[in-house]
């Protein structure tokens, strides 16, 4: 018998949406000890499926017709009180983001206790010791330490273990896995998705595993739905969506996926760089309460150079140091050893007075637009904001947003909306115009497409090429997927620890890497793709 079972599920968007369900006629099952992976692109309805299992739902989503079974119980009957007594013993559900899910002001081992005590009679002591067992299950360093320590402390890969503790510990039938690796290096993933392999063997549960990451799918589905719109696409084993699609949508997603293989070498870029850094580190100093200096070495020794017309590629895992390079070379932190130049300005020792009139000269773009983008200002304020800073009228700006809108294909009459009037694609596209008002000459996408589904990824890539090839900008890619980093990057800087650990040309460093860091960390990436 299947652990989940859904038949003919329908689930109605409110009055006034641009379609009438979210979820439309889905019908699946999963065995015990089985990987369905579904897959589709942002708002095809795979989350809402989701939290439709777990009785979830946004108010303002009805479940109008079909039946969800777990174990033979149906769900969409039961009482709000079984689902609660369910959730946790029955079936648990891993988050996008570890760090939302987590409760901030509560203790990481407190937050499992909790589960235990609403689900449990157990005694303080058995709690204690179940809480230490399910830490060292997931392979988390020193399991008391975590128990006592809150989430800002973890990393994000080790916060994502305490979720996944949190969703297996009282050992579910279903384990619910909402892209639960998609802000990950690929390390971390591979650690993550070995974990989820390892503990759905052990425990014998069927696992419903939402994604855009086709190398995941590759590497852990049994079975594969692919939504489109609310819609099942395409149902069946993983071999025979992956390698003999019938579906045009399907046979899109999997064309969109970035080869691991790099494309031909463009010719080595001519001119002065616009950005020069040289031994470049980075030391962070706090003190304890009883005021001893504690000194960490986030980065070490770093240097770089980036010309107009090229794109520059920075890999690593998680605390490699990727992003505080980016931000000692943008100037958001002032470096503690090295030099910095920014055209002919050296700008390593500058004050922020003395910098404000150079801003312009380098602009970013971040991984989340939902963060970056102000939303309660329209977007004509917000892209015409920077420009104004560094002395445009208003007069001026206006035209400016209009073209910068028209070249990163959003219209016109978006200048009047908000940015939640715009899909996750368009936030970033308009993240990127807001970059380009500043006229910069070098532009710093600090992981600007990880949270992207592979068709929008696709399109947003293909909008950096253009107005790079346009405009000639020098182009500084911070990311952890090898992939991306493969077509976009002319030259890659593979980091660790803080340091460079290698750097060369994107064909000949992916065709043969020299150092055992960089061997391992394209060994990790999913490859049956």
């Amino acid at each position: 018998m299947s652990v989940l079972a859904i038949e003919n599920l329908n689930v109605a968007l409110p009055p006034g949406a641009d379609r009438p369900h979210a979820v439309e006629n889905i019908s699946l099952s999963i065995e015990a000890g089985k990987t369905l992976c579904v897959v589709g692109e942002s708002g095809s309805g795979k989350s809402v499926m989701a939290t439709a299992v777990m009785g979830l739902l946004a108010k303002e989503l009805k479940v109008q017709s079909g039946e969800i079974t777990l174990n033979g119980e149906n769900l969409l009957t039961a009482s709000q009180q079984k689902l609660r007594s369910l959730r946790g013993q029955a079936m648990g559900m891993v988050f996008q983001e570890p760090m939302t899910a987590l409760n901030p002001v509560m203790r990481c081992g407190d937050q499992i206790d909790e589960l235990l005590k609403t689900h449990t009679d157990w005694s303080a002591s058995k709690r204690e010791d179940e809480v230490l067992k399910i830490l060292e299950r997931v392979k988390l360093p020193e399991p008391q330490r975590m128990m006592r320590s809150y989430p800002h402390q973890l990393s994000g890969g080790q916060r994502q273990r305490i979720v996944i503790a949190m969703a297996c510990i009282l050992k579910p039938a279903l384990l619910i896995c909402d892209e639960p690796t998609t802000a990950l290096d690929v390390t971390t993933q591979k650690e993550i998705l070995r974990l989820i392999d390892e503990l759905q063997r052990e425990q014998g549960c069927a696992v419903l595993f939402i994604t855009h990451d086709m190398g995941v799918v590759a590497e852990i589905a049994d079975d594969v739905l692919v939504m489109n719109q609310g819609q099942a696409v395409e149902l069946g084993s993983a071999a025979q969506v992956l390698k003999n699609p019938q579906q045009a949508y399907t046979q899109m997603l999997l064309a969109a996926v970035p080869s691991m293989q790099p494309p031909a070498p463009k010719p080595d870029p001519a001119g002065e760089p616009l950005i020069r850094a040289e031994r470049v580190g980075m030391t962070y100093t706090s003190r304890d309460w009883l005021g001893r200096a504690r000194h960490t070495q986030a980065l070490q020794d770093a240097a770089l150079q980036l010309r107009a017309g090229e794109t520059v590629g920075v890999v690593g895992e998680s605390g490699s140091g990727k992003s505080t390079l980016a931000r000692c070379i943008m100037r958001l932190l002032q470096p503690t050893e090295g030099t910095i130049h920014w055209g002919q300005h050296k700008v390593c020792q500058l004050q922020e007075s003395e910098l404000r009139p150079l801003r312009s000269h380098i602009q970013v773009v971040f991984q989340d637009p939902n963060r970056s983008l102000n939303p309660r200002r329209k977007i004509v304020d917000s892209l015409s904001e920077g420009a104004i800073n560094f002395g445009a009228s208003r007069t001026e700006v206006i035209p400016a947003v209009a073209q910068i809108l028209q070249k990163v294909k959003l219209p016109q009459e978006a200048m009047e909306r908000y940015p939640s009037q715009f899909s996750g694609g368009q936030r970033q596209r308009l993240a990127i115009a807001r970059a380009l008002m500043c006229k910069p000459q070098v532009l710093v996408a600090d992981e600007a497409v990880s949270a992207l589904d592979v068709s929008v990824q696709a399109q947003i890539l293909q909008l950096l090429r253009e107005v790079q090839a346009e405009l000639g900008l020098g182009l500084l890619f911070i990311t952890h997927d090898l992939r991306v980093a493969a077509q976009l990057c002319d030259r890659v800087i593979v980091m660790h620890q803080g340091k460079i650990v290698e750097q060369g040309k994107t064909a000949e460093l992916y065709a043969n890497p020299k150092q055992d860091y960089t061997k391992r960390l394209f060994d990790a990436a999913p490859k049956n793709i």
